[in-house]
């Protein structure tokens, strides 16, 4: 039998030939995360082989240069009569190095929908050109010989330049300013390599309506100085990009909490601190620092001027939106329901407050409607459903709010759900976000109605994330703990539950096993604020479909997206009834689509003008007018549904 030896642990395993590789990982006590079920369509048991062959089936989840470096799929690969080195991909590579969260999400993209070389479009374009010196008699100014030059060299009939650059003409022009500037400051042709071209500019520039509008103007050729950030604002985490744009490639990625969330867990309740001007720019400022931070310390690490980051896209729901831009959100709460604007114009840097170059300008990601916005028309690049396919699927951004779109090339409805933060930890006692120390799955012992648990990060819990919440749920109803009302057995003696009070209690984790020398445990009020989420998010996928007299078993495939969405597990999610009881091979995971999204119209006019396409054809629908809404919700508040028909493999 071949030896199957994990590194970096050390750990090693004989097992049949043709085994699993994922199946030989679980014999040797290994942990490699494997949400879908091992069907090859969440991308996230990815290892690389050190040494041996292996029989690999690529189910298009893996880019080509991925496979050259040896990295596969544990779930669809098989060992063959050979010894094997195996090394395991580990939370710390996937955030620290090449699998950073963001990017590790490109994996789970068809790389046809994802721009390619000759895609490449910027909103903001760099291009050198030569300015003839002045002379005597000619009577131009500096304006008027640049204005010549690049009007000659772009074809187009006007020129609109910022006051604080056409204050440095006189030094472009005569290359003073590269007396005072840093190698990192120059770009790659003539700064200190003898190549210097008498009157070479370089100007960064956005073309609109035949209007030549300038950004900057830089001496000598810096065309290879060109980077750009994609970011996207969530009501929970923020993310940015740093991409390298002459490559279209993404040089660094980092992910962090929007800390708006201490001024409300939710778009309503933000919506509402804002109200006071005061409080609306406090959470401006609070989500434009938490950029310009990561900005920076991206920048900072890959030796880049943020003088030279001319483009940026932005994605974001509609209320992130309105704060970022210091908007009045207050309207998108009431009758009947009106943003400020759906479609952004281009907004200067400067103006915004992105600590870019502040001239450039921003491209911001169309909104649907009031809870339906350009965090979704950006994450819909990332499906068929930006595409000429008949199929009809059903996307899903599962978060503190539940945002849906319906169709295929004929058609698009969208709608949003109020899923509150339970999904996030919010609103349970010992909830917390998907972090070191979260319990994350769970399994129920039958008999004893014990749990055994793992932990991220391989450390003592602190508390419980929405991932091991679904778990728990899903394995103390099917080993009958509780009921199909969320309620714990009261019948049966179990050292874990504690009935002396009305709102009962499940005790996880033990005071001595935690971090804090507490007891981890959920209540059944805890359960029920669950139950309330996914009863939120199903019914409104049924509404949808009820909307064009489709089910469940139409659909070709439904694409869930998000940061939760990442970690969802199908089995366990379909057991308490958030998601549809259908084959696992329907579902595929996307991740945070919306940053992908970004970054694709950053980098593709194309793409741009695909989610400009998209974002005119989706028609919004207002949940609130739909009388068959709540009846569907109603309905939807048990385990897994009132209606066991559709649920026909849940026991």
């Amino acid at each position: 039998m071949p030896l199957i030896a994990f590194k970096p642990s050390g750990i090693t395993v004989d097992v049949p030939e043709g085994s699993g590789l994922l199946e030989a990982a679980k014999i040797a006590g290994v942990s490699i995360e494997a949400p879908c079920g091992g069907h090859g369509i969440c991308g996230k048991c990815l290892v690389k082989i050190l040494s041996g062959k292996v029989d690999f089936k690529n189910t298009g989840m893996m880019p080509v240069d991925l496979l050259s470096e040896g990295y596969v799929l544990t779930c669809k690969t098989r060992v063959l009569d050979e010894p094997v080195s195996v090394q395991v991909v580990t939370q710390f590579d996937k955030e620290q190095g090449k699998f950073s969260k963001t990017s590790e999400d490109m994996l789970l993209i068809s790389k046809d929908l994802m721009p390619s070389n000759d895609d490449l479009d910027f909103l903001i374009k760099k291009v050198s050109l030569i300015v003839p010196p002045p002379a005597m008699g000619d009577g131009l100014s500096d304006f008027d010989r640049i204005k010549k030059a690049v009007l000659a060299e772009l074809g187009c009939q006007e020129l609109e330049i910022p006051f604080s650059v056409l204050k440095t003409l006189p030094s472009v022009l005569r290359d003073k300013e590269n007396e005072n500037r840093t190698n990192s400051e120059r770009g790659d042709d003539g700064y200190g390599n003898g190549n210097h071209v008498e009157g070479m500019i370089t100007i960064a520039y956005l073309e609109k309506n035949g209007v030549i509008n300038i950004v900057d103007i830089e001496p000598l050729n810096t065309t290879s100085q060109n980077y750009g950030i994609a970011v996207d604002i969530g009501t929970t985490t923020i993310a940015v990009q740093l991409v390298y744009l002459p490559e279209a490639r993404i040089i660094a990625s980092k992910t962090g909490y929007n800390p708006q969330i201490e001024c409300g867990l939710d778009v309503i309740s933000r919506i509402n601190y804002a109200r006071k001007p005061d409080r609306l720019e406090e959470l401006r400022h609070k989500v434009l620092g938490t950029i310009n931070s990561m900005v920076k310390e991206l920048a900072a690490a890959h030796n880049v001027n943020q003088r030279f980051i001319y483009n940026a896209s932005i994605a974001g729901n509609t209320t992130m939106v309105h704060l970022l831009m210091g908007i009045i959100p207050e309207y998108i709460r009431l009758e009947p329901y009106t943003p400020a604007l759906y479609e952004v114009p281009y907004i200067k840097a400067s103006d915004l407050g992105i600590d870019i170059n502040p001239n450039t300008f921003v491209f911001i990601a169309p909104s649907v409607g009031s809870y339906v916005g350009g965090d979704i028309t950006s994450g819909l690049l990332c499906t068929s459903l930006a595409t000429n396919s008949e199929d009809v699927c059903l996307f899903i951004d599962i978060g503190t709010n539940g945002e849906l779109i319906l169709g295929n090339n004929d058609f698009l409805i969208g709608c949003a759900c109020s899923a509150g933060p339970a999904f996030e930890g919010g609103g349970i006692e010992n909830g917390m976000r998907a972090s070191q120390g979260a319990i994350e799955r769970t399994e129920v012992a039958k008999d004893t109605g014990i749990a055994e648990y793992s932990i991220i990060g391989n450390v003592p819990p602190i508390g419980i994330c929405g991932s091991g919440m679904i778990s728990l749920i899903a394995n103390l109803f099917q080993t009958g703990w509780i009921d199909a009302a969320g309620k714990l057995d009261r019948t049966r003696p179990c050292a874990s539950i504690d009935t002396s009070t009305k709102n009962a209690k499940y005790t996880i984790a033990p005071a001595e096993s935690t971090q804090n020398g507490n007891p981890i445990l959920i209540t059944e009020a805890d359960i029920d604020n669950l139950i309330r989420a996914k009863a939120a998010i199903f019914s409104a996928c049924r509404v949808m479909l009820q909307q064009i007299d489709k089910d469940f078993e139409d659909l070709t495939t439904m694409y869930i997206a998000g940061g939760f969405g990442r970690y969802l597990d199908i089995h366990k999610s379909t057991i308490i009834g958030l998601i549809p009881d259908l084959p696992s091979t329907k579902f595929k995971f996307i991740g945070n689509s919306s940053i992908i999204g970004a970054y694709m119209t950053l980098v593709s006019k194309k793409h741009r003008e695909k989610q400009h396409a998209i974002f005119q054809k989706i028609t919004y629908l207002d949940l609130s007018t739909e009388h068959t809404y709540m009846d569907q919700y109603t309905a939807a508040l048990f385990l897994p549904h009132t209606d066991s028909s559709l649920f026909p493999n849940v026991k």
